[in-house]
């Protein structure tokens, strides 16, 4: 079963939310995970595991980007997910540019913790959704104007919610376009991505954006 880690300092702590979100997570010093990461491996208590751990590293680290690197050389299979104080687009887009999975508020609520998690361990990518729709739109634009076909696996609400949210809608405002709550958005969501095998709402962007793929799910 895979761990969560907090890479913390003597100054530098979880967030209560952050703890509430992952009751068994661990906080870790970032020097010794560092050191530890020569060797590919993160200490579980006496087990030893280099397999999709995640790890949480925050922006109030000195030269936080460059950690990030090293943790990513250090524990390719462990995917870091960088938590700031004050998200903002810019900080976003280096986190991603310098390896990170994911990006969130240090103080967000656990259950967007957890949703982040499930993202990255599963390959994804997961943002802001401002920079996610800054991030999406950019890619529909570079993308050709074709749109390929909706797989006829797909029930007729999950090509609303897939077509939603590939316009850069967050969860919240494909339920008020739709007229449904926030947890069926999820779960239309969770069946769409796994009916034609994406990770993450960037990868439907680019799943539905290509004509050839549209024979290739169920």
């Amino acid at each position: 079963m895979s761990q969560h880690y907090f890479l913390s300092d003597a100054t530098t702590q979880p967030s209560a939310r952050w703890r509430e979100a992952f009751e068994r997570g661990v906080v870790a010093d970032l020097a010794t995970v560092l050191k530890q990461a020569r060797a590919l491996v993160v200490l579980r208590g006496d087990v030893q595991s280099t397999d999709a751990d995640t790890l949480w590293l925050t922006t109030l680290f000195p030269y936080w980007p460059q950690v990030l690197g090293r943790l990513n050389a250090g524990l390719p299979r462990c995917p870091v997910v960088v938590v700031s104080p004050t998200p903002s687009e810019g900080e976003g887009l280096l986190a991603l540019q310098s390896g990170a999975r994911g990006y969130c508020n240090l103080h967000a609520v656990p259950d967007l913790f957890q949703d982040v998690a499930q993202a990255v361990q599963r390959g994804g990518l997961w943002v802001g959704p401002d920079l996610m729709t800054r991030i999406m739109a950019a890619t529909r634009n570079a993308l050709a104007p074709a749109k390929a076909p909706m797989p006829s696996t797909l029930s007729a609400r999950e090509v609303e919610v897939a077509n939603t949210v590939a316009e850069g809608h967050s969860n919240k405002e494909v339920a008020r376009i739709l007229g449904i709550t926030e947890r069926t958005v999820k779960a239309h969501l969770g069946s769409v991505f796994e009916k034609l095998g994406v990770r993450d709402r960037l990868h439907l962007v680019l799943r539905l954006s290509d004509p050839s793929a549209a024979n290739k799910s169920g």
